[in-house]
């Protein structure tokens, strides 16, 4: 008996050795994990400022581009400007006429629509066409029983679009029944 006492003594002592070490070992295990998440962590953060930098560098990038855009317009409206200016001078002139500054205005003019046309932006066409409310605003109507009732009879003011996109509807004058 006293030797089945003895081995069950030294077997507790393993066991309880066994347990020490799975405490080292869970406490190594435990570290280790610490400093796993700490590394992840920091990675996030990184991650975050990176993706915070990016999304700062593409609305600067996209401010510049926009502003490229403008300033290429702006310059093909100066032009028009300039001629403006010309035709204004011709018609101060003792020689100056009706016809020439006339001519001048719609030289101007011409340039103008061909400075919007290279940027996508056409007029709508809107007299003698049926009224459609994606492309035309009613503003008035007029009896006329010789038209197709909803035709436009009069365009109020020009309506554009910009690449296939209504950037402002024609104010027409419609005719009903």
């Amino acid at each position: 008996m006293g030797s089945v006492k003895k081995e069950g003594s030294q077997a507790g002592r393993r066991r309880r050795k066994e347990k020490a070490l799975s405490g080292k070992e869970i406490q190594k295990e435990l570290e280790k994990k610490r400093k796993e998440a700490e590394e992840y962590l920091n990675q996030l953060k990184y991650l975050k400022a990176d993706f915070e930098n990016y999304r700062k560098r593409v609305e600067r990038e996209k401010e510049a581009l926009m502003d490229r855009a403008k300033e290429e317009l702006v310059l093909e409206i100066l032009e028009a400007v300039d001629n403006l200016e010309r035709a204004l001078e011709a018609g101060k002139g003792e020689k100056g006429t009706k016809e020439s500054l006339m001519e001048g205005v719609n030289m101007i003019y011409r340039q103008l629509m061909a400075a919007l046309a290279r940027h996508g932006v056409e007029p709508i066409k809107a007299l003698g066409e049926p009224f459609n409310p994606h492309l035309h605003e009613c503003v008035l109507t007029e009896k006329n029983d010789d038209l197709e009732e909803d035709t436009v009879t009069e365009e109020i003011q020009k309506g554009y679009t910009m690449k296939d996109r209504v950037i402002r509807h024609s104010k027409v004058k419609v005719s009903k029944r």
